[in-house]
């Protein structure tokens, strides 16, 4: 009788949660074992920078499964330890504590790891980053009322880091090279409206600026100096330049590696028996005609459904939106689309400057991105004219009398 097969993933992560989730789902009965270089059972990421650093969840939110949910589905977790080498060939994963792993099929959803900022003083105690749940707790006891918080880098993590500080009542100063606040994500034009929105809480914004070095007394941070010689007060330092992901693994396999793993539309990488998902994945994508790679939560809730089921054979092509969400103090967003290629216009369906509204961006007539902004119900007829890669009017997208299935060119 043969032995039913093992599949390994590595990484415990959402991706690999949803992945073993998907596989129980399927009716999958082999081994899963569910790899992971963090103690902690896997958890999302958006309560840490949101809830959890508000105060307003406690951590146990942010886990995806129940700790019983593992022993219920057979789902081995070996937490707490790294793979340290693939084998590809030999179908094998070797662990850090010398455990081998034999695997049919594997997958890799190792996700990304926080750029570091190299500059004198980074290493001074008080320049934090946020990555895990561990960060996010420590960033929480640091935004006490009145502490003086210098966030470098003006996206997502430091804009919701900011929010947080200020919410808690620290001082707050954001330093960014760009000119407006998620210049590469939106473009200019929806950067200053998230600009407008700290300001008007009170964040204090040095724009066309980089880090030169943090200075700091008895081996903690003081103060953070800018490129042009600035001296900022700080007390705490939050650093959120961007993320990175952790191919190392697959690169030392010998698997197709370029600013993420390569897979096809079913997230098979170069090795036919291993697939990858989540932030680490670079897949060809159906609706976009190239590789892309996405950073946000619903890629790795998605994708890693997506592969699980390719595991087996039966995923198909996983043609996701990219989709992402955030919340700073009364803002709520929601955005999907892919800004890769560039667009031509950006058109606003109701008032920005009331941030009641929702945006558009147009590439030759056809709409490639939507942000709907304290309006909602929305964001599947936004990714349904994505999809469709049909012109649009952009009268009637402008237009809030005139429904989105009825703003077609012609």
């Amino acid at each position: 009788m043969p032995t039913a097969p093992t599949f390994v993933i590595v990484g415990a992560s959402l991706a690999g949660a949803r992945a073993a989730e998907a596989l129980r789902a399927e009716g999958f009965d082999g081994r899963i074992v569910l790899v992971g270089e963090e103690s902690e059972r896997p958890y999302e990421r958006p309560p840490l920078s949101k809830g959890v650093l508000l105060g307003n969840d406690e951590p146990s939110v942010a886990y995806v499964h129940p700790q019983e949910w593992y022993a219920e589905h057979a789902v081995e977790l070996r937490l707490g330890v790294r793979a340290q080498r693939l084998d590809a060939g030999g179908h094998e994963v070797e662990l850090a504590d010398g455990d081998v792993l034999p695997y049919d099929k594997l997958l890799l959803t190792t996700g990304s790891s926080v750029r570091r900022l190299r500059v004198p003083g980074g290493d001074l105690d008080g320049v934090l980053y946020l990555r895990t749940m561990a960060d996010s707790l420590r960033l929480k006891e640091s935004f006490a009322a009145g502490a003086r918080v210098v966030v470098v880098g003006a996206g997502w993590i430091g804009l919701e880091a900011a929010a947080a500080a200020r919410t808690h009542g620290a001082d707050v100063v954001v330093v960014e090279p760009h000119p407006t606040p998620l210049h590469a994500v939106l473009g200019p034009e929806m950067g200053n409206v998230f600009a407008d929105l700290h300001r008007d809480h009170g964040v204090e914004f040095r724009f066309g600026q980089g880090v030169a070095e943090f200075r700091g007394a008895e081996g903690s941070v003081r103060a953070v100096v800018t490129e042009d010689g600035t001296e900022l007060p700080a007390d705490v330092v939050v650093v959120g330049i961007g993320i990175q992901p952790n191919t190392e693994l697959a690169e030392a396999a010998g698997l197709a590696v370029d600013n993420g793993v390569l897979t096809d539309s079913s997230l098979q990488t170069s090795n036919p028996d291993v697939f990858a998902a989540g932030d680490v994945a670079r897949w060809q994508s159906p609706l976009y005609g190239r590789q892309i790679r996405v950073e946000h939560w619903a890629n790795a809730q998605d994708g890693g459904t997506a592969a699980g089921r390719s595991l087996l054979g039966g995923g198909g092509a996983y043609d996701a939106v990219p989709f992402f969400f955030t919340d700073q103090y009364d803002l709520g967003m929601e955005f999907g689309g892919d800004l890769g290629s560039g667009y031509d216009d950006v058109v606003v369906r109701g008032e920005a400057k009331a941030r009641e509204f929702v945006a558009f961006w147009l590439r030759q007539g056809r709409v490639v991105a939507g942000m709907n902004v304290n309006v909602w119900d929305v964001q599947d007829d936004v990714q349904a004219l994505i999809r469709s890669g049909r012109p649009v009017d952009a009268r009637k997208l402008a237009d809030g009398s005139t429904g989105l299935d009825s703003v077609y060119a012609g």
